[in-house]
Parts: C-alpha cells; sequence; structure tokens
C-alpha cells in the first residue's frame, strides 16, 4: 500500500514555525524565516484567505506578507486583532486589520516611537497591503477601493527572555479573556504583562532551564507551565501551587525517563462548567527501540489525571486542542500528522511523514464561526506546519450516521424475516 499523501495548502518561501487562525476573520496566519544569518531567505509573517472548495476540499491565497526585518518569528499568538509574535528573546506586537486599498494607504504613516511603562512602542509604522505593497494579483491599479486588503501596524515589543547566552522567547500565550499576556523563554523565567497596557505583572523563575509550553485556565485560575527540568507545575499567580506527577498513574515507569513537552486546557463538548488538561510526554533519551511517548488527560478543576494513553514511538513535537474540544492535534519531529479523539485518546487519523521534517505547530480551523463555515463538511480540520515551508490542511470528513428509526425498522424487518424462515423450514414452530 503506497504511502498517504496530504497536498500542500501553500508553500511559504521561507521555514514556517508557527500557524494560527483568527477566529474573527478565518484568516490564516503563518510565520517563520531564516533568521539574522545572510542566506538570502526572508523572515515574515503571511497572511491567507482560505476559501471553501465544495463541501471537503479548501484553497488558500496570500493577501499579504508583513516583513519581520532580520528576525523571524518562532512562535506567536492571536488575540482580537493582535498578533504577539516570539522573535528572538523580544516579544513584538502587531496589529492587524482588513481594510479597503485606501484605508491600507492611510495607515500606511510613520510616527515618532514612545515610551509606554516597560514596553518599546513603535507607534504608526505600517505595511502597505500585499508583499513590498503589491497586492497578490500583482498590480494595485486594477483593484477597485472596496477590495479587502490587510493591514499590519507594529506597534509595541517587550523583552521576553533575558538569557546572557543566546535570549530565546520559548512560547507565548494570551489569556482566554485577552487581559494577560504571557511568555517564557530560555531563562525559565515566565513574565506575565498586563493587556494591552503592557504593565508587567509578574516576572518569576518557573523552571530549571528552558520552559516548554505553558497554558493559562479560562478565568485566569490555574497558569500550567512545562521545563526541559522534567516538570509540570501549576501556579496561583506567580505561587506554586502543586507539581503534576503524570507517571503516578504508569508504575512501571520511572519518573527521570520521561519528560513533559507540551499542554494545553481545552473544554469538553456538551458540558459547559467541564475543563480539561492535556499533556504530552516524551522519552528523555532516546533507545535503539523506542519508547512510546503519552497522551495525559486532567480534569482541568482538580488537576486529577483521568487517563493516560500511549501515542506512538516518533517524538512528539507539537500539540493542538481544537476549539470545542473534541480533538487533539499531535506532531512529530519525523513530520508526522495525527488527530486524537480528547474523550478517549484513541486515534483517529494519521499520516506518516506528511511533513519531510520535525512539524513546528498545529492548529484547528474554528468549530464555528459567525456568519462563516471554513470547516466545511468536515468534522474536524487542522492545519500543520514544518521547517520544510509547507503548510497541509488534514480533514476528517464527516461520518455519515443511520436515522435511528431507520435501524430500528430493519432490525423490525430482520426479525420477522428470520421468524417466517423457521416457520417454513419447522412447520409448527410457532
Amino acid at each position: 500500500m503506497g504511502k498517504k499523501k496530504v497536498p500542500d495548502l501553500y508553500r511559504a518561501p521561507f521555514p514556517l514555525y508557527s500557524v494560527k487562525v483568527d477566529p474573527d476573520t478565518g484568516l490564516v496566519i503563518i510565520a517563520g524565516g531564516g533568521g539574522a544569518s545572510k542566506t538570502g531567505i526572508k523572515n515574515a509573517v503571511h497572511f491567507l484567505d482560505l476559501q471553501l472548495v465544495g463541501e471537503y476540499q479548501h484553497s488558500a491565497s496570500l493577501l499579504h506578507s508583513h516583513d519581520t526585518d532580520t528576525r523571524a518569528t518562532m512562535n506567536m499568538a492571536v488575540g482580537k486583532g493582535v498578533i504577539a509574535a516570539g522573535q528572538d528573546g523580544t516579544c513584538c506586537l502587531m496589529q492587524f486589520k482588513e481594510c479597503t486599498q485606501k484605508e491600507a494607504k492611510d495607515a500606511n504613516k510613520d510616527g515618532k516611537s514612545k515610551q509606554q511603562g516597560n514596553a518599546r512602542l513603535r507607534a504608526g509604522k505600517g505595511d502597505k497591503c500585499g508583499q513590498d505593497g503589491v497586492t497578490p494579483s500583482g498590480n494595485m491599479s486594477d483593484m477597485k477601493d472596496e477590495t479587502i486588503h490587510i493591514s499590519v501596524t507594529a506597534s509595541a515589543e517587550v523583552q521576553s527572555d533575558l538569557n546572557p547566552q543566546d535570549p530565546l522567547q520559548k512560547v507565548v500565550r494570551f489569556s482566554p479573556d485577552q487581559s494577560l499576556l504571557l511568555t517564557g523563554g530560555t531563562d525559565g523565567h515566565i513574565r506575565v504583562w498586563e493587556f494591552p497596557s503592557l504593565k508587567k505583572k509578574f516576572d518569576f523563575k518557573a523552571h530549571e532551564g528552558e520552559i516548554e509550553d505553558l497554558d493559562i485556565s479560562p478565568g485566569n485560575k490555574h497558569l500550567v507551565t512545562v521545563g526541559r527540568d522534567f516538570a509540570c507545575s501549576v501556579w496561583s499567580g506567580n505561587q506554586l501551587s502543586m507539581s503534576l506527577k503524570w507517571h503516578e498513574t504508569m508504575s512501571q515507569i520511572d519518573e527521570k525517563t520521561y519528560r513533559y513537552l507540551a499542554c494545553r486546557f481545552g473544554k469538553v463538548e456538551d458540558q459547559k462548567d467541564a475543563l480539561r488538561l492535556y499533556t504530552v510526554q516524551i522519552p528523555h533519551k532516546r533507545d535503539r527501540k523506542p519508547p512510546p511517548c503519552y497522551l495525559t488527560k486532567w480534569d482541568g478543576r482538580s488537576l486529577l489525571a483521568m487517563l493516560t494513553a500511549p501515542c506512538g514511538t516518533e517524538v512528539i513535537s507539537s500539540l493542538a486542542v481544537s476549539d470545542s474540544g473534541t480533538f487533539l492535534g499531535l506532531g512529530t519531529v519525523t513530520g508526522s500528522v495525527a488527530i486524537y479523539i480528547a474523550f478517549s485518546l484513541q486515534r483517529l487519523y494519521y499520516v506518516h511523514e506528511s511533513h519531510g521534517i520535525v512539524v513546528t505547530d498545529l492548529a484547528f480551523l474554528p468549530h464555528s464561526m459567525k456568519g462563516k463555515n471554513i470547516k466545511g463538511n468536515n468534522e474536524t480540520a487542522l492545519l500543520s506546519v514544518a521547517v520544510d515551508s509547507r503548510c497541509q490542511l488534514h480533514r476528517v470528513a464527516r461520518r455519515r450516521y443511520f436515522p435511528v428509526w431507520l435501524v430500528l425498522f430493519f432490525c423490525g424487518v430482520l426479525v420477522v424475516g428470520v421468524v417466517l424462515l423457521l416457520q417454513h423450514l419447522f412447520p409448527g414452530f410457532i
């Protein structure tokens, strides 16, 4: 049987490290680049227009390219009209909006820098719509003013990592209510800013070594952080509340043989007040016979482990949770992509080495959007990006179900048929 192929949705002219979907507009935002090295590989954020073709297929076209100079965006978070991008040891904030061509020209004016709190603001430097001021179609003179473009304005930046050797922001998140901006980096510190004022609220040492991931629960009650020091910690403000111990549910596994890689909170479908936390554990050392990686589901309120399941021997590199809380997405260092059912942690979809190299980020298409359906008739759809510059869309078609009444009807017909057959073969049976 041949290897399953997933066609590329979009291919960028640079390595891709992050992908997000704006839940308000449906824009797909991808970012990456070649960094500061003078290789000719640019650094940019691309805004893609995702269109549904038929019931199941999609196409994507470039709406706008925002140049990030000599810094590649390694991670990002998307809020309401704002992007927080991790570039080296800083978190750069960019405002974006859909606009007409005239509005885009008005936004493209230089302004003076100014200081606000401990954040350096870069007010007013807007981008022209389209790469180098040209729309994807190539000729701006042929475009009408009402044509939708993307306007991007670099607004502020904060120092998010203070590693003296090689500062690098590893992760950034907005709180669910977008009142907080949270970052973690290679210096092991968690930094929390009030948003949008960017007044620093917390700055504390959370882990020895690099921060791998973080997430914050609705209501900002629990902050969960993952480090390379084998720890997954739960914080209330800047105070440590508890440390999660996934291996206690697996008596055959020693504490230091695995480390946490990722953490995500997720909703529970049809249970308004329920909450789940998902973590990924990967082997600390690789053996000739690779041990499996594990997924663990926790109660998001009590933070007690509910279920742990293996998720293959390929080392996991990224984790995503659908906005409905129904599905989990996993990417691996070998380029494979999988979708799991959140309730049972069973694998629903898998493509071996869909990308040629490590999957750097994943994002599910929104379950529902106001006035727009970009998921189509698919049960779910997952975007993946990798260092191979490819953005792919992995779809799970909606399963077809028979109505209950039809199933009961056929069962009744089957019973009557069996009774009549027995009566024919064995007269006097009834």
